[in-house]
Protein backbone atom coordinates (compact mmCIF):
# COMPACT_ATOMS: atom_id res chain seq x y z
CA UNK A 1 0.00 0.00 0.00
CA UNK A 2 1.32 3.76 -0.97
CA UNK A 3 2.20 6.02 2.13
CA UNK A 4 0.23 8.81 2.43
CA UNK A 5 1.95 12.11 2.67
CA UNK A 6 -0.69 14.41 4.18
CA UNK A 7 0.41 15.59 7.39
CA UNK A 8 -2.62 14.40 9.10
CA UNK A 9 -1.53 15.99 12.40
CA UNK A 10 -1.42 19.35 11.42
CA UNK A 11 -4.73 18.79 9.13
CA UNK A 12 -6.60 17.74 12.40
CA UNK A 13 -5.07 20.60 14.18
CA UNK A 14 -7.20 23.52 11.68
CA UNK A 15 -9.92 24.60 11.60
CA UNK A 16 -12.83 24.53 9.28
CA UNK A 17 -12.16 28.14 8.82
CA UNK A 18 -8.28 27.69 7.92
CA UNK A 19 -9.32 24.72 5.31
CA UNK A 20 -8.81 26.94 1.60
CA UNK A 21 -12.05 25.58 0.05
CA UNK A 22 -11.94 27.67 -3.03
CA UNK A 23 -11.12 24.67 -5.30
CA UNK A 24 -14.66 22.79 -4.05
CA UNK A 25 -17.91 24.63 -5.27
CA UNK A 26 -20.28 24.85 -2.39
CA UNK A 27 -23.78 22.68 -2.74
CA UNK A 28 -26.81 24.80 -3.61
CA UNK A 29 -29.87 24.17 -3.98
CA UNK A 30 -29.62 23.17 -7.79
CA UNK A 31 -27.15 20.77 -7.27
CA UNK A 32 -29.57 18.53 -4.70
CA UNK A 33 -32.37 19.08 -7.03
CA UNK A 34 -30.14 17.43 -9.84
CA UNK A 35 -28.62 15.19 -7.62
CA UNK A 36 -29.80 11.29 -8.15
CA UNK A 37 -29.08 8.54 -5.43
CA UNK A 38 -26.62 5.50 -6.90
CA UNK A 39 -26.34 2.50 -4.74
CA UNK A 40 -23.93 0.70 -5.25
CA UNK A 41 -24.52 -2.52 -7.60
CA UNK A 42 -25.08 -6.00 -6.13
CA UNK A 43 -21.99 -7.77 -6.72
CA UNK A 44 -21.81 -11.32 -5.98
CA UNK A 45 -18.47 -13.69 -4.71
CA UNK A 46 -16.70 -15.74 -7.01
CA UNK A 47 -13.25 -17.11 -7.05
CA UNK A 48 -11.31 -17.38 -10.28
CA UNK A 49 -7.28 -17.69 -11.31
CA UNK A 50 -5.91 -15.29 -12.61
CA UNK A 51 -2.24 -14.95 -13.36
CA UNK A 52 0.34 -14.16 -10.12
CA UNK A 53 1.67 -11.18 -12.35
CA UNK A 54 -1.70 -9.91 -12.77
CA UNK A 55 -2.69 -10.02 -9.57
CA UNK A 56 0.48 -8.93 -8.55
CA UNK A 57 0.31 -5.88 -10.75
CA UNK A 58 -3.24 -4.92 -9.45
CA UNK A 59 -2.61 -5.62 -6.04
CA UNK A 60 0.81 -3.27 -6.62
CA UNK A 61 -1.79 -0.40 -7.26
CA UNK A 62 -3.09 -0.48 -3.68
CA UNK A 63 -6.03 -0.85 -1.68
CA UNK A 64 -9.13 -1.49 -3.82
CA UNK A 65 -7.39 -3.75 -6.47
CA UNK A 66 -10.88 -5.94 -6.62
CA UNK A 67 -12.82 -2.54 -7.77
CA UNK A 68 -10.30 -1.74 -10.43
CA UNK A 69 -10.41 -5.54 -11.78
CA UNK A 70 -14.15 -5.52 -11.90
CA UNK A 71 -13.86 -2.24 -13.29
CA UNK A 72 -11.58 -3.65 -16.51
CA UNK A 73 -14.14 -6.30 -16.58
CA UNK A 74 -16.90 -4.06 -17.00
CA UNK A 75 -15.06 -1.75 -19.25
CA UNK A 76 -14.56 -4.73 -21.62
CA UNK A 77 -18.03 -6.13 -21.51
CA UNK A 78 -19.37 -2.25 -22.52
CA UNK A 79 -16.42 -2.76 -25.66
CA UNK A 80 -17.51 -5.93 -27.06
CA UNK A 81 -21.51 -4.60 -26.30
CA UNK A 82 -20.20 -1.85 -28.53
CA UNK A 83 -18.90 -3.72 -30.91
CA UNK A 84 -21.62 -6.21 -30.82
CA UNK A 85 -24.16 -3.74 -31.62
CA UNK A 86 -22.34 -1.58 -34.18
CA UNK A 87 -21.94 -5.29 -36.29
CA UNK A 88 -25.38 -6.10 -36.26
CA UNK A 89 -26.32 -2.26 -37.66
CA UNK A 90 -24.27 -3.30 -40.88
Amino acid sequence: MKKSSTDWKRLEAMTDDEIDFSDIPELDEEFFRNAEIRLPRKKHHVSMRLDAEVLDWFKRQGQGYQTRINAVLRAYVRARKKAATSDSDK
